[in-house]
């Protein structure tokens, strides 16, 4: 029997155009190279991970090819499922030269193995074993095809380009890639199954709105023809999820994908998921604690109890209480100011100018602090809390009773960034709207991440909306624990549209 499976052109198109020729062939023998239904019986780390169970029992596994080499009358491969590899061990006398008579099955005999090629999917039954090296092994009596693999799948796949355009190769040939997304999947079960123990209620709120609010960032623009109007992908969870308790609920929270019409950094990208949750008759205390509860059950679950972890230039180390830091105090410290609530915008000029960082001339006083602030908290590596910030800078937040220009809020910092967003809610309805005013001169001066105002909103505090807390964060914490950029972090970033000349060259009538 000729080893076709290592016959590779030099080219892709030479290589697709073998595999089609075996589609080909394939068919001619009456094989469904694409077959709907398999027999699947166990999966292959139940079967390494349980050998003295299944040693000399029938089973039926399933996966794609790798790694396939024939020695004379004996074939062995990789045959790899989602939940690890096990090796397929095939005797010409226990496959006939050719079985494929039997339409039913659809099996491919000893002679007919190679029309099959490394990245093809099939399906195996056999009797478990060990090989003479040790290795455990399915010794295979009937072979058959689940799907012909047109293209081989790389050995390597290093180019970051191509991984994020092709992410089902990339997460194919690095498998550390699909196991991150796993856990990522896993970091978002355990935010549910935290909240659901606390007595939360998961409702899922409109990405379509009339007016974006909840936070500072530009939104997509979008148009709904039939009502013939204009709407704002979500750049928050935020206010419908305050009027849903506005509405009696006590305990509520959204998990899902969110908008911000930005740029693109290691840190941000426009599409991301995130959360946001609300506790009524809870204040921002109650709630930092929660969220540093929440945190903790979060990393136990999907790490399994690491505690330290190196994300970029530091080491974060959860095994402690978090540390809390004052607003003002750090900028006295920092920066020499005594009350950064009345800070005035010359001296906000001043002290950019003083320390290097560059600012436009129509800065207003809440932009320049917030620059100062990026400044120290590059230097933080948490996990902390920063509270006490001043209420130009939270436009949605109670003020604080021991001073009226800052609000009761808290930030998580971890590696130098800000993680999430807490905070005891406005629910004065005429507090509230002054504010939105506020915030609409901010927009009509140039600031196009000022908060919308938002009337209806404003509506539903004068029925009356009791002491709430809220707490949000992205998916961003994620990429953070697991060190790596936005793009990484996440199963397809977005990229620019390109169709390369290949792809042209085999789908010309596409083009």
């Amino acid at each position: 029997m000729q080893d076709t499976n290592n016959i590779q052109s030099s080219d892709l198109k030479g290589q697709r155009a073998l595999r089609i020729e075996k589609l080909k062939k394939l068919r001619s023998l009456g094989i469904d190279p694409y077959p709907a239904r398999t027999y699947r019986t166990n999966s292959n780390r139940e079967i390494v991970e349980g050998f003295d169970k299944f040693e000399n029992k029938e089973v039926v596994l399933v996966g794609r090819l790798h790694n396939f080499r024939i020695h004379g009358k004996l074939i062995f491969a990789d045959l790899y499922d989602d939940s690890g590899k096990i090796q397929i061990y095939v005797k010409e006398d226990e496959l006939k030269p050719t079985q494929i008579i039997d339409k039913e099955k659809q099996t491919l005999g000893f002679a007919d193995l190679n029309l099959t090629d490394i990245g093809d999917f099939v399906e195996v039954k056999g009797i478990i074993t060990k090989t003479q090296r040790g290795e455990i092994s399915i010794l295979t009596h009937e072979f058959r095809l689940l799907a012909k693999a047109l293209r081989p799948l790389p050995v390597k796949l290093e180019d970051k380009e191509e991984r994020f355009r092709r992410r089902y190769v990339d997460m194919a040939v690095n498998t550390e890639v699909r196991e991150r997304m796993k856990r990522r999947s896993l970091f978002w079960q355990a935010h549910r199954e935290f909240l659901n123990s606390k007595g939360f209620c998961e409702v899922n709120i409109p990405v379509l709105e009339h007016v974006p609010g909840g936070g500072d960032a530009v939104p997509f623009t979008t148009h709904m023809n039939a009502i013939g109007e204009d709407f704002f992908l979500r750049i928050s969870h935020e206010l419908p999820l305050k009027r849903l308790i506005g509405g009696g609920f006590e305990k509520v929270y959204d998990i899902g994908a969110r908008f911000r019409n930005e740029g693109l950094s290691d840190e941000h990208l426009p599409e991301h998921v995130a959360m946001e949750f609300y506790w009524a008759y809870a204040d921002w205390q109650a709630g930092m604690k929660l969220v540093q509860e929440l945190n903790s059950y979060i990393i136990d679950k999907v790490y399994a109890g690491k505690k330290k972890f190196q994300i970029r230039e530091f080491e974060v180390d959860f095994s402690h209480d978090w540390e809390v830091i004052d607003f003002n105090e750090v900028f006295k410290k920092t920066y020499g100011v005594s009350d950064v609530y009345n800070i005035t915008l010359d001296d906000v000029k001043e002290l950019l100018t003083k320390h290097g960082i560059k600012f436009e001339r129509s800065i207003n006083v809440a932009r320049g602090v917030d620059a100062l602030w990026k400044k120290i908290r590059k230097t933080i590596a948490g996990p902390a809390f920063l509270i006490n910030h001043p209420k130009f800078l939270s436009p949605l937040q109670k003020p604080s009773l021991d001073n009226p220009n800052m609000v009761e809020r808290f930030q998580p910092i971890i590696a130098g960034s800000e993680c999430g967003n807490g905070w005891s809610e406005v629910n004065d309805a005429i507090d509230q709207f002054d504010r939105f005013l506020e915030q609409q001169k901010l927009r009509d001066s140039g600031d196009a991440e000022a908060q919308w105002l938002d009337i209806d909103y404003v509506e539903m505090l004068e029925y009356g909306m009791p002491p709430t807390f809220g707490y949000g964060h992205a998916e961003r914490n994620f990429w953070f624990l697991e060190n790596v950029t936005a793009r990484e972090g996440v199963p397809f970033p977005q990229l620019k549209m390109e169709i390369d000349e290949l792809t042209k060259e085999i789908y010309p009538e596409a083009f």
